[in-house]
């Protein structure tokens, strides 16, 4: 059933994810997994979170917020991802027996073995990351720029626009398997729910449905950002010793991460000239990201918001 109720303008705080036939949403207090299963019925669990800077007020700090906010949201959307997964019915299919590893693994780690793996997971989806869009563009520059006999210059330029093409070449890719196409509607739906509620209307499909599949606070956006910051900050800091370069690209992410969070966050919170321009890329690439969805996923994406809601309606009001 749909929830009629008035949302509160100008609402903010709400994060989400799209996952497998489901929409994750997130407050500051807890989050919501909802799935359309097998049967088409939604399934929505909720899951208490506790911010980081509860934990340790360093971790609120500025820039390192954005670092601990970004290794947050890779572990969270491995557990949810693989939990949607779950509650679609993808688990119902039958593997071969498990391999004596796999049971000594079991054996060795019991419970926590799931938690391990996902730990594993996301520190080799690190890893990839800065070696595909940091370490590679670093390489392929100077290559192509000792082929051009350029300059440091140059070579910024050079390793600047691999990045782009590397990125947007990945992007277009993946965008192309049948299952992601799912995701990237599941990906709208979220949007556009989340900017009904933060324009104040009720949450109804009808409402949803001519709201914007685009947003600011997009993880995509954020990516986009990591990219342009991390050209610019490179193409001052300068060296034509190899090794020095690939290690400011390693030691300098967890900066770069913050300082894009910084302005997603800024972002999210101010509408003016300037941060409609520096947004204007991440806006444009979930042209690739997101696609329109029907209204049985927007029906998922509304149940999983209200979840969020029944908990934490005054932290939202006020937001």
């Amino acid at each position: 059933m749909e929830n009629k109720k008035k949302c509160p303008v100008g609402g903010k705080g709400i994060g989400g994810q799209a996952v497998i036939e489901g929409v994750m949403m997130r407050g500051k207090k807890l989050y919501a997994l909802a799935v359309r299963t097998p049967k088409k019925e939604i399934v929505v669990e909720k899951t208490p979170i506790q911010p980081a800077a509860e934990k340790c007020k360093i971790l609120g700090w500025p820039i390192i917020r954005g670092v601990v906010a970004f290794v947050d949201s890779l572990v969270m959307g491995m557990k949810v991802t693989t939990k949607s997964a779950t509650l679609a019915g993808l688990d119902d299919i039958e593997y071969d027996q498990e391999s004596k590893f796999e049971k000594w693994l079991e054996r060795k780690f019991g419970d926590k073995l799931a938690d391990y793996l996902i730990y594993f997971s996301v520190a080799i989806s690190i890893i990839l990351c800065i070696g595909i869009f940091m370490v590679l563009p670093t390489f392929l520059g100077g290559a192509v720029t000792n082929l051009l006999h350029g300059d440091a210059t140059l070579r910024s330029v050079i390793e600047g626009v691999i990045k782009i093409i590397i990125f947007v070449g990945y992007m277009f890719l993946v965008s192309q398997m049948k299952d992601i196409k799912r995701v990237f509607m599941y990906h709208g739906a979220e949007h556009k729910t989340i900017n009904c509620f933060e324009s104040g209307e009720e949450l109804t499909v009808e409402n949803v449905r001519h709201n914007t599949r685009f947003h600011k606070r997009c993880g995509t956006s954020f990516l986009v950002i990591v990219m342009l910051v991390s050209i610019i900050l490179f193409f001052f800091i300068r060296t034509d010793v190899l090794w020095l370069r690939v290690l400011s690209r390693i030691i300098l992410v967890p900066a770069i991460a913050g300082i894009s969070y910084e302005f997603i966050r800024y972002a999210g919170k101010h509408d003016n000239w300037l941060v409609n321009i520096i947004s204007a890329p991440g806006i444009a690439m979930q042209i690739i990201t997101t696609s329109e969805p029907d209204d049985s996923m927007i029906e998922v994406a509304i149940a999983s918001l209200n979840a969020v809601l029944e908990e934490e309606p005054e932290e939202n009001a006020n937001s």
